[in-house]
């Protein structure tokens, strides 16, 4: 949706961000460059510089203390605790990637008559995620990507986030998703599938230069592909396995 809002005339989109108060992202991962893009069309990032041109009672605005970091899903809202876990159960320090953990009085019971799955996902209270993620000293938690969408290339851990955020900085990119090809030496590389700014041109060799420039050579991704569209599901969300067949 945030994508799709970009594309609406700088004008137009100032007068909608003067009576924006509240911009939310959930569900699927939001670029940093797409928050930031957002950003400059709009001139909203942050809602209390407008929270009091509303009629509306402070006692039921949300809590919109901490910076807005580009890139990071923030800091557990009240009432939620949040772990990161290596893969034997031991707390990992900041700057580490590992699972996130969480809990909280709101957390679901249980998987609905999937005991098995509900058993596997919780340890002690907490909510095994299968999200990877990373915590700043600051405690700003960053998420990796999936531990399923996880590539291994010649034994070196890939995040697919990291190489999905750097070509979403590039001019000719609108939508991104990175996944693991199945690979005879490496066991896995990664390949790129991207939506491309309308009138940009379909240049894959030179975006994949931008990624050599930018990135570890192993994380550089073996191919880009073209899409007129990323699939998604009905959350929105993008199905990398569909992308995963394609390769």
């Amino acid at each position: 949706m945030y994508v799709r809002l970009l594309e609406i005339d700088e004008p137009v989109a100032r007068e909608i961000g003067s009576r924006l108060r509240l911009c939310v992202s959930g569900s699927a991962p939001l670029a940093a460059q797409v928050l930031e893009d957002f950003d400059a069309r709009f001139g909203q990032r942050d809602p209390r510089a407008l929270r009091h041109d509303r009629d509306v009672d402070d006692a039921q605005q949300p809590s919109d203390d901490g910076e807005r970091r580009a890139g990071t899903v923030g800091k557990p809202l009240p009432g939620v605790d949040a772990r990161i876990l290596d893969e034997h159960g031991a707390d990992v320090a900041d700057g580490v990637t590992g699972e996130l953990h969480v809990k909280s009085p709101t957390l679901f019971a249980g998987y609905w008559n999937r005991p098995d799955a509900t058993k596997a996902a919780f340890r002690d209270g907490w909510f095994a995620t299968g999200d990877l993620a990373v915590r700043s000293a600051d405690g700003y938690y960053t998420l990796c990507g999936r531990r399923s969408d996880l590539i291994i290339a010649g034994g070196f851990n890939i995040y697919p986030r990291e190489i999905e955020e750097l070509l979403a900085e590039h001019p000719a990119v609108a939508e991104v998703a990175v996944v693991g090809s199945p690979d005879p030496v490496k066991g896995e590389v990664p390949v790129a599938f991207v939506v491309p700014r309308p009138d940009a041109g379909q240049d894959s060799s030179a975006l994949v230069a931008w990624c050599r420039d930018r990135l570890a050579s192993f994380k550089v991704p073996r191919e880009v592909r073209f899409l007129d569209a990323l699939p998604r599901n009905a959350m929105g969300k993008v199905e990398k396995k569909r992308l995963q067949n394609q390769c």
